[in-house]
């Protein structure tokens, strides 16, 4: 059998760009002992990976030229060689950007259908970004009923879960994104202020949002974001820092926020966090936010692009605010 695979055709400098993808045809053998074929249905890009795409040390291993790229997908069992594994069955993992693969039968976690959700929202609000918001707020955020909180790239897979999980938790919520249209779906999931930061400073915008300050922040943006949450910040505000992808793709260093020292002055905590330090509290939230979908507590939306080839072009959107909810591409 042939698969088809998106490879890192060379490492960008600043924005990546299409010729920043190649393309390859491999041959798939049958699975050895031990091992499955999976057809993939559907694959995430998420903006961690742009960090992938350098030399540069992290806390994942870069992507290699050459090689696939790589990140969670959802797929269906085609053969299987493995006890644990049976022919159907759907299937969660890291995954080579293909349409098909073979891979240890111990790499896969299997799914268990939710009704009434698509198996893609395994790869969004019940997978990595949805854990990630429940382990940012519950692990970190230390958020107490009642309380203000700001989430940045909110219209997103990660930030529209904090959203509404802090609403479950009694919070009073303002969130950011890209567009009016983006603003008004905030208050579509529950988010008291949906603050569209094109439409002016965002440093005012969150000033006028929140005149009393904010007691936490959730970062998934960085930049002007954080010099505004800084800004609105009260005494002993905590911050949770999940991402920066204001800054992904710069491709010279920018100076630091220069209000930072609101930090000492206001008694602020800066938390950073990898969810994967958390495979712990997996089943707590798979439960949980299960449970909620169910209840209609937490709603979620998805951008499908269709097509392997359309990969590199959904990943690229991702920058360009082109995705409403999670990013996926669906084969």
């Amino acid at each position: 059998m042939q698969a088809r695979q998106i490879t890192l055709a060379s490492r960008p400098v600043g924005m990546p760009t299409a010729e920043t993808f190649g393309s390859r045809v491999v041959e798939v053998g049958p699975p050895a002992d031990g091992e499955v074929l999976v057809r993939w249905r559907f694959l995430s890009v998420d903006p961690y990976m742009r960090g992938r795409m350098n030399a540069a040390r992290s806390y994942v291993p870069p992507f290699e030229v050459g090689e696939p790229l790589i990140g969670s997908a959802v797929g269906e069992v085609l053969e299987s060689n493995s006890p644990s594994v049976a022919v159907g069955d759907l299937v969660l993992s890291m995954a080579s950007w293909s349409d098909y693969e073979v891979k240890p039968a111990h790499s896969l976690r299997r799914l268990e259908p939710v009704e009434g959700v698509s198996p893609s929202a395994y790869l969004g609000v019940l997978g990595m970004p949805g854990f990630t918001a429940y382990i940012g707020l519950t692990r970190f955020a230390e958020p107490k009923s009642g309380e203000v909180l700001f989430v940045s790239g909110a219209a997103g897979a990660v930030g529209s879960a904090v959203g509404q999980i802090a609403k479950i938790m009694g919070l009073r919520v303002i969130g950011s994104a890209g567009g009016a249209a983006k603003a008004t779906r905030l208050g579509e999931l529950g988010f008291d202020i949906g603050i569209d930061y094109r439409a002016g400073d965002i440093v005012h915008l969150l000033a006028e949002a929140a005149p009393d300050g904010i007691d936490l922040y959730f970062d998934n943006v960085g930049g002007s974001h954080l010099v505004a949450a800084l800004e609105a910040s009260r005494d002993y505000a905590r911050f949770v820092m999940c991402g920066s992808i204001s800054g992904y793709n710069a491709s010279a260093r920018e100076p630091g926020p220069w209000n930072l020292f609101r930090v000492v002055q206001r008694r602020l905590t800066l938390r950073g966090f990898i969810v994967s330090d958390h495979g712990a509290a997996l089943g707590e939230f798979a439960e949980k936010m299960t449970g909620w979908i169910r209840a209609g507590q937490v709603k979620y939306d998805e951008t499908v692009v269709k097509g392997l080839d359309n990969a590199p072009e959904a990943f690229l959107g991702l920058f360009s605010g082109a995705n409403l909810g999670k990013m996926v591409v669906e084969l």
